[in-house]
């Protein structure tokens, strides 16, 4: 579906056009167009294709979806996959845009994506001076408004985490503990496969040989370099801790089930006692003294008792009981 398809000027909004006039403005030295698509069909990108000329395979790349985040050159043209992060209850969902550029000409075509991108190109539009720089800065106002949703659900992740934490130390289930913190783990390896190819494909749009439409805007994407690399050292110490997290997780159930061996090996000595007295006095042979004398039983219920009572205060010192 077309959203918008205009044409700008010196950095300056010149009209809104309709497709088929797309080419002719195009072919101007001092003008850009920059059209936006939403869950573009294939009749739609043909006609884009037709109207940009634009490679085929970066069409077909467009039309099939589910790319990998990537930076293309198609001789002056560039096209670019940008992964979009959403998060709709307890789960991520990945959406795409697909930006087509060359010297006067921008296309973005974004799928599976409910937040749009029209605060990009009001921001545009309100700085002139930046936005003649052309479809370069257009590329970058895309792709930072892109990587700026990632910073939300980065925090959203180290919250959950923290909560996750406190909850290990604080009595919570240790299945449920490990049950969210494998899930966070998916969750950031969700938003890693966003950010990781994107980060290592990036350096392409400055330093070194840069594509012309990008030159003059080479500061705008090393800021957005800039912007990756930190999400992506927050993405790594947050699966360092889940380790981490877990592994203290699994060490507090191995310590649980110490201390309940503990007690359970302290009972049992307390009753083993208990046992070998009575299995002595349980024998019947004929030459016990005791078995005769008119005080042997309690003295043998005495001696039972005060002896498993000191075994209960010495296990009790120990900590056992």
């Amino acid at each position: 579906m077309l959203i918008n398809c205009v044409a700008y000027q010196h950095g300056r909004k010149l009209a809104d056009l309709p497709v088929a006039d797309i080419s002719d403005y195009v072919a101007r030295e001092d003008t850009f167009v920059w059209v936006a698509l939403r869950d573009a069909t294939p009749e739609e990108l043909a006609e884009m294709q037709a109207e940009f000329n634009l490679h085929e395979l970066a069409v077909e790349d467009a039309q099939r979806g589910h790319q990998r985040p990537k930076i293309e050159e198609y001789g002056d043209s560039l096209f670019v996959v940008v992964k979009t992060v959403e998060m709709k209850g307890d789960e991520l969902v990945l959406g795409e845009i697909d930006i087509f550029v060359g010297h006067n000409y921008v296309l973005s075509s974004r799928h599976d994506n409910s937040q749009g991108f029209m605060g990009v190109r009001a921001r545009a539009e309100r700085e002139p001076h930046l936005l003649q720089h052309g479809s370069g800065f257009v590329l970058y106002a895309l792709m930072d408004a892109a990587v700026d949703r990632y910073f939300p659900i980065v925090e959203a992740l180290e919250s959950e985490l923290d909560e996750i934490e406190d909850l290990i130390f604080t009595g919570g289930s240790q299945r449920n503990n490990v049950e969210r913190l494998y899930d966070l783990k998916r969750k950031v390896t969700t938003l890693r496969h966003a950010v990781t190819p994107l980060l290592d494909t990036i350096g392409k749009l400055h330093g070194g040989r840069v594509p012309s439409m990008c030159v003059d805007s080479q500061a705008y994407f090393r800021d957005v370099h800039d912007h990756l690399s930190r999400i992506n050292a927050t993405l790594d110490s947050i699966r360092e801790t889940i380790g981490t997290a877990i592994q203290v997780n699994l060490s507090l159930v191995t310590l649980e089930e110490s201390e309940v061996n503990k007690r359970l090996a302290a009972w049992a000595a307390i009753f083993a006692v208990l046992t070998a007295f009575a299995g002595i006095w349980g024998m019947n042979f004929k030459n016990m003294p005791e078995l005769d004398w008119y005080y042997g039983y309690p003295m043998a219920l005495a001696l039972m008792f005060g002896t498993s009572f000191i075994l209960y205060r010495r296990f009790r010192r120990a900590g056992w009981l």
